[in-house]
């Protein structure tokens, strides 16, 4: 692996330095949360900037309607709370206030996916990115490390109009560079190969490179792509990669239903039609446990992905 791990760190304190960074430098940034600021690293943000931070609260429908208003005076907001509460309980809000609307809100969408771990099935969304994706006008943004959670986060910043920020709460490896560039829509070629196109996207990026190191090992050759924003999807890039290498897999810490891989099987039937296996949760509800026990338990870690490339090699 050409990547190195720089030492582990959860991918919400990357929003939380993104967003302090974006505190010093566009003074058009004002931040909301509902009573989570801790979860959310928002803290050294509100102690350099108090007048730019409205608490809400539990009361997480109150805050996407205060975001979408403060927008009309020229405010960029970003709207802070946990992933579950910010797609599944503020849905109409997001619709109707944000996406229909087209306003410039972030929604910063923490401890996403199964991830979570101990605080179990009823805070694991792993639908937020089918609700997301779904609705005309939302950015749908799924950064893979603290580098790229912080770089993420500044560009959510630049584009105007509603956007989705997902990050999660465990610490992962951080591998990618301090120094990046992130351009929206525009996925990552990691590692390139001829036999089989890995598409992963949030923490299981590393895991797809994991697997593609065991892969070379077995002489196979995975290119791996960093598909860090949804929607809108980099076609051109998946299409090229899929062209040469003739088979796929799609890795997410989400439900198979609506997540990435759903996004890249109705690419490829409308435009290159290609075998396709998904390493994805396969409709069922999260439970309390560690984190990593529970990606080996539902098959999104890094064996699965292995087993994936093998499977779908067979049907080329």
């Amino acid at each position: 692996m050409k990547y190195t791990n720089t030492g582990n760190k959860d991918t919400r304190s990357g929003f939380g330095a993104g967003l302090t960074e974006l505190g010093r430098t566009n003074e058009n940034v004002v931040a909301l949360c509902a009573d989570l600021i801790g979860s959310l690293k928002m803290n050294q943000f509100i102690e350099e900037n108090p007048d730019r931070f409205f608490q809400a609260g539990i009361a997480e429908s109150n805050m996407i309607g205060v975001a979408a208003g403060l927008t009309i005076g020229g405010k960029i907001p970003f709207a802070g709370t946990f992933a579950g509460f910010a797609s599944g309980r503020v849905y109409d809000q997001v619709r109707q206030s944000l996406a229909y609307s087209n306003k410039n809100v972030k929604v910063a969408a923490s401890h996403a996916g199964l991830t979570l771990g101990e605080d179990g099935a009823t805070h694991q969304i792993m639908e937020d990115i089918g609700l997301m994706k779904m609705l005309p006008n939302m950015v749908v943004i799924n950064p893979c490390d603290y580098n790229q959670t912080k770089a993420a986060t500044i560009a959510a910043a630049e584009h105007v109009g509603p956007v989705y920020l997902r990050f999660g709460r465990p610490s992962v490896p951080n591998f990618t560079a301090e120094d990046q560039k992130f351009e929206i829509g525009k996925a990552v070629m990691l590692e390139e190969g001829t036999d089989v196109t890995i598409l992963a996207t949030g923490h299981l990026v590393w895991k797809a490179l994991e697997a593609a190191d065991q892969l070379k090992e077995q002489g196979i050759s995975a290119e791996v792509i960093n598909i860090h924003t949804i929607k809108p999807l980099d076609t051109e890039a998946v299409l090229n990669s899929v062209k040469k290498t003739g088979a796929v897999v799609t890795a997410e810490e989400h439900l198979m239903n609506g997540g990435l891989g759903d996004s890249i099987a109705q690419l490829l039937s409308r435009k290159f039609p290609t075998p396709l296996e998904m390493v994805a949760v396969d409709d069922k509800f999260g439970e309390s446990g560690k984190p990593e026990e529970l990606l080996t338990k539902y098959g999104i870690d890094t064996v699965n992905v292995v087993e994936a490339a093998k499977t779908v090699l067979k049907r080329k």
